[in-house]
C-alpha cells in the first residue's frame, strides 16, 4: 500500500512538473512589425540556406505539407504556384518550409517533394526542410499553408492564411498575401497584417 501511495505521488509531482512547464512555453518570437527571427537551414539538394542571404528583399515564408489536402488544393487549383511565379519575377523571395516531423506519416524524402512540387508547377525560390520544427516553432507555423512576409527591412508584416477561402471555389476572396505584396512593392502599409490560418495542421 505504501509503495502505491508512493508512486500515484511521484505520477503527481510528475505531471504537475509537465503542467508548469507547458504554461511557461515561450511565445513564437516573430511578431507583426518586429525584425523577423533569422534561421538557417538545408534545402531539398542539401545546400544550406540563411535567410541572412536575402536581407533587402521581400521575402515570403509558406509552411507547407505535399500531402495535406489544402496545401494540394492551393496548387492544385493555382492559386499558390500562380501568386509564386507572380512575385519571384517581381524580385519577391519565396521560401517554402517543411516542418514535419521525420517520423511522421507524411514525411516524404527530398527527392520525392522535388517530383511533387514540379508535377504541380511550383516555382519559389527554394524549398526548405525545418526537421527538428525550430524554425516553425518560432514563427508560429499553425498550419499548411500557414504565410508570413518579411519586408525589405527585415521586419514582420504579415502572418497567416493565404486568403480567406478555406474551401477553395470563392471568386471573391480576400486575396491576403497578394494584396500584402502589392502594398509592399509600391511603397505602402499593409493593409491586413494579421488573419486566421487555416489548413492542415502542422506536423511537428
Amino acid at each position: 500500500m505504501l509503495t502505491r501511495m508512493r508512486n500515484n505521488a511521484l505520477v503527481l509531482v510528475l505531471a504537475a512538473i509537465t503542467t508548469a512547464a507547458a504554461g511557461k512555453a515561450d511565445p513564437p518570437a516573430a511578431a507583426i512589425g518586429k525584425a523577423a527571427p533569422g534561421f538557417t537551414l538545408a534545402d531539398l539538394e542539401g545546400r544550406t540556406r540563411s535567410l541572412s542571404e536575402f536581407a533587402g528583399k521581400i521575402v515570403v515564408l509558406e509552411w507547407t505539407n505535399p500531402n495535406c489536402p489544402v496545401v494540394r488544393r492551393t496548387y492544385g487549383s493555382g492559386i499558390m504556384n500562380t501568386l509564386q511565379k507572380e512575385y519571384t519575377a517581381r524580385d519577391v523571395v519565396w521560401l517554402t518550409i517543411n516542418s514535419t516531423n521525420p517520423e511522421h506519416a507524411d514525411n516524404e524524402t527530398p527527392a520525392r517533394q522535388k517530383e511533387r512540387y514540379a508535377a504541380w508547377n511550383a516555382s519559389p525560390t527554394a524549398q526548405l526542410l525545418d526537421l527538428e520544427g525550430t524554425v516553425g516553432r518560432t514563427y508560429g507555423a499553425k498550419t499548411t499553408p500557414h504565410m508570413f512576409i518579411i519586408d525589405g527591412k527585415g521586419s514582420l508584416a504579415y502572418n497567416g492564411a493565404i486568403d480567406d477561402d478555406p474551401r477553395g471555389g470563392n471568386s471573391d476572396r480576400k486575396a491576403f498575401v497578394k494584396d500584402a505584396l502589392d502594398a509592399l512593392l509600391a511603397g505602402r502599409a499593409v493593409a491586413v497584417s494579421v488573419s486566421k490560418p487555416y489548413g492542415c495542421g502542422v506536423k511537428y
